[in-house]
């Protein structure tokens, strides 16, 4: 912990992308998409994460825009505050996937398209363009009412490096296809919540505890509707775990764990 307090969390987004269950370990049920961050990276290296990052400036932009976002409502995530578009856009720059409509129409990115949609994606992780760009040229409006909020994650006080991250489940559109970015990325899956369990506890897949707890709550779902339902209708708590110590090591704790 820093001399002068607690480091300032960034405000962040991410998606956990779910499909029906067709991933390694599935038997029905959903499959979720993760990605493997890079070794090298800063936050989390070289653990399976849900696609996501820190909310930008141009994000909070585009909310505001007129006629690029799909309204959300009243609550606590509405639009302006940036946390659903930086979690589109960190889905495409590190899935992929685009969650959009042209027209009344979900986006599909067809073989016609896909070098098209390749490039809008390296120019985003080039910080180059905005979505809100992406979105302007190509005559989008992009899905920010297809995500429900479903979570609320603060990193622990004692880390040097912390984030206020919101997460949304979002159904996996048909016509796209999920890819990992080979940047901040070095692989991507499609997987059962409780396979991601069953192999973290083996040692061959790991994670970090917010998505650890993630998994554990998305567990045992019939289908992508029965998900969404269950976390439907209500604004997540805000869960920020600490860090004690336990035979001499530290160890991160929810916050009510003694």
């Amino acid at each position: 912990m820093a001399e002068s307090g607690p480091v300032t969390p960034r405000a962040a987004g991410a998606i956990v992308l779910m499909r029906a269950g067709a991933g390694e370990g599935t038997g029905g049920g959903i499959a979720v998409f993760m990605v493997r961050r890079h070794v090298r990276s800063e936050f989390a290296p070289d653990v399976f994460v849900f696609p996501g990052g820190s909310v930008k400036h141009d994000d909070r932009e585009t909310e505001l825009a007129p006629d690029l976002c799909a309204p959300t409502g009243p609550g606590p995530m509405t639009l302006g505050s940036g946390f659903r578009v930086a979690a589109l856009r960190e889905c495409f720059e590190e899935a992929g996937v685009l969650l959009a409509r042209r027209g009344s129409e979900p986006l599909a990115i067809g073989a016609q398209d896909a070098g098209r949609f390749a490039a809008y994606r390296a120019a985003l992780q080039s910080r180059t363009v905005g979505l809100g760009a992406v979105a302007r040229t190509e005559g989008l409006t992009l899905a920010t009412d297809a995500l429900s909020h479903w979570a609320h994650w603060i990193t622990p006080e004692a880390f040097p490096l912390r984030f206020d991250t919101h997460f949304f489940l979002a159904a996996m559109p048909e016509g796209q296809e999920a890819a990992y970015d080979q940047q901040e990325t070095t692989e991507g899956v499609w997987i059962a919540p409780e396979e991601a369990l069953a192999r973290s506890a083996a040692g061959d897949f790991p994670l970090v505890f917010a998505t650890l707890h993630q998994l554990r709550a998305l567990s045992d779902m019939r289908d992508v509707a029965q998900a969404r339902a269950r976390f439907a209708g209500t604004t997540p708590r805000t869960i920020m775990p600490r860090v004690t110590q336990r035979d001499g090591a530290d160890v991160i704790v929810l916050p009510e764990e003694p």
